[in-house]
């Protein structure tokens, strides 16, 4: 198992001024937080044509608990953190969840 932080940015104002900022600024602060094994960002597309409920979605996974504790406790996720109202002005929604990994293929019957 392992745990994530999950951001949902809502859609911003400035969609350019966002991803500007996101992928030269915001990306290189996230990119060193403490025990980060596994940073993944992506712009969001609704499958049914529909707007989707967030404009960015980014992961940032950690291989334990106290790996997710210690990346939220330091410096690095501070700064992070404050950076976000310079750029996120739809908002962002921010959780963590312990992973449960699921094999592909077909369920044992």
């Amino acid at each position: 198992m392992s745990f994530r932080v999950a951001v949902c940015y809502g859609k911003p104002e400035d969609a350019a001024a966002f991803d500007e900022h996101y992928t030269s600024v915001h990306v290189p602060l996230a990119q060193v937080i403490p025990g980060l094994t596994e940073f993944t960002w992506g712009n969001s597309s609704s499958m049914d044509g529909s707007q989707p409920p967030y404009y960015l979605i980014a992961n940032l996974v950690f291989d334990d608990e106290a790996s997710l504790k210690a990346g939220l406790a330091s410096p690095e996720m501070k700064a992070a953190g404050e950076d976000v109202a310079n750029f996120a002005s739809g908002g962002a929604t921010m959780f963590t969840q312990e992973d449960v990994r699921v094999p592909p293929g077909r369920p044992n019957r």
